[in-house]
């Protein structure tokens, strides 16, 4: 390379780094990216856009099931091909970043294809950051490194894995899943957070037999009891087994291609395996030691300008945006971030808002929509609580659609101050209704206030009002 010495040295290329980097590198700043995988990160190649390309051709078809008694007769026959090279062709150019990459260098970056490891100071306190043979030097690292798929440790699961590559080989990730070109026979999903009841779902309705273990006591565990209690009927309803509570204790080949034996004594066999069973941080391996950071660590802990603390002091010159901050592992959390960070690398006002207005979306059908804490987490907090609920059936618009209308709004309230501190909305396009109620948490919006809007009718985001009418 030309330079070895930049203004900005970006450790991974995903959402948030591409965005901090982007616009540092259009301000003038000479900015190199670092990435061995694709620019863009997971987000648009194995995550939320092909993930969400299997759940709406899955969508169109059980909305076939739904006509009869409600508007004629309709069957379907379920095909995955059209699904598969959608997914190649519109999201991911088949698994090919080039045009991400002349887009970031179009802004005036430089991009390195590689592992990025931080190898500490020089005697002017510059950090340093070796890339193959290449040693570079900054005064400012943004660590955006992400995760990756974690492989639980279950016995004869690594070998299970390693007997065959990606896509055709036995046990898959969210990584190999989005390249099947046929859905399988059969799949056993391990793991029944929002990945695996999401691909379980999806799967499932391309004519899959599915399976789902979970070891926690209930699936989709960090959402209301009552929003997994409602999924899980849904998917039960639709063909799908949900065993949750019990674990896994070994995987090896078998039967139609693997065979998972569950801590009950109880055998299950697939075509395919599918791990759902959480991320782990890409942090070991990038030198953290060298910069007196822990390597072991889960997440980097940040303050609000996107620094780095160490012992609760900010590391000079070392940030960090996405994943790797533990703050949810969400798109847009990462890409709020990547703004605040670049706002205070160059010196513009910040729009730090907090993370008390967090809200995310699981795409199953019907959909998860949540903002802020549950009841339980907001109890835990100490607050004087009080709840609010109403049937999506029970709304205008939701007994207008009729079947698939399942779900609820939930509201939570912290008495004491009159406002919404957390709500999670089931039900048809869930997630689209909580942007009401994102912006009540966020922004404190008076119980009262809510109360006394126009919502428009009929509406499903008028159950909003019928749960806050609710509160006690």
């Amino acid at each position: 390379m030309a330079s070895t010495e930049w203004d900005l040295i970006v450790l991974g290329l995903g959402p948030g780094g591409e965005e901090v980097a982007g616009k540092a590198a259009e301000a003038g700043w000479s900015v190199l990216g670092v990435d061995a995988d694709l620019v863009g990160g997971e987000c648009p190649y194995y995550g939320c856009i092909p993930s969400k390309m299997i759940l709406r051709g899955a969508e169109l078809l059980a909305d076939t099931r739904h006509v009869d008694g409600m508007a004629g007769h309709a069957t379907a026959e379920p095909d995955f091909a059209p699904v598969a090279a959608r997914i190649r062709a519109e999201a991911t150019d088949n698994w090919d970043d080039q045009v991400a990459v002349e887009r970031f260098e179009g802004q005036g970056g430089t991009f390195a294809r590689g592992t990025a490891r931080l190898c500490g100071r020089d005697d002017d306190g510059r950090l340093l950051v070796a890339v193959g043979d290449d040693t570079h030097r900054t005064q400012r690292v943004v660590v955006a490194t992400g995760t990756a798929p974690a492989l639980p440790p279950i016995d004869g699961l690594a070998a299970l894995r390693a007997s065959g590559d990606g896509v055709d080989g036995p046990v898959w990730t969210n990584r190999d899943v989005v390249k099947a070109t046929v859905a399988p026979a059969s799949l056993i999903v391990l793991g029944g957070g929002a990945i695996g009841c999401e691909l379980a779902q999806g799967f499932a309705r391309f004519g899959s037999v599915v399976t789902i273990v979970e070891v926690a006591p209930r699936i989709l565990l960090p959402e209301e009891p009552e929003a997994s209690e409602v999924v899980a009927e849904v998917l039960r309803r639709e063909g799908i087994d949900v065993r949750a509570g019990v674990g896994a204790q070994q995987a090896a080949a078998g039967g139609a291609g693997v065979q998972v034996t569950l801590a009950d004594g109880s055998t299950l066999a697939a075509e395919k395996l599918l791990v759902a069973a959480g991320r782990q941080p890409n942090l070991a391996d990038i030198g953290l030691e060298t910069v007196g950071l822990d390597p072991g660590a889960r997440a980097l802990t940040i303050d609000e300008h996107m620094r780095v603390l160490r012992a609760g002091t900010p590391l000079d010159g070392v940030y960090a945006v996405g994943d790797v901050t533990g703050r949810g592992a969400f798109t847009h959390v990462s890409v709020w971030q990547a703004r605040v960070l670049t706002a205070h690398l160059l010196g513009q006002e910040e729009h730090f808002g907090g993370y008390h207005g967090l809200a995310w979306a699981t795409f199953t059908d019907p959909e998860v929509g949540r903002v802020g804490m549950s009841e339980q987490q907001a109890r835990d907090k100490g607050l004087q609580v009080r709840t609010g609920s109403e049937p999506m059936p029970s709304s205008t618009r939701g007994w207008i659609h009729g079947p698939g209308n399942d779900g609820f709004v939930k509201v939570v309230e912290d008495a004491e101050r009159g406002v919404l501190v957390g709500a999670t909305v089931v039900g048809p396009h869930g997630g689209e209704v909580l942007g009401l109620l994102t912006l009540a948490v966020h922004a404190e919006v008076p119980v009262t206030t809510l109360a006394t809007m126009h919502y428009a009718f009929p509406t499903l985001h008028r159950a909003v009002l019928d749960a806050v009418r609710a509160l006690s």
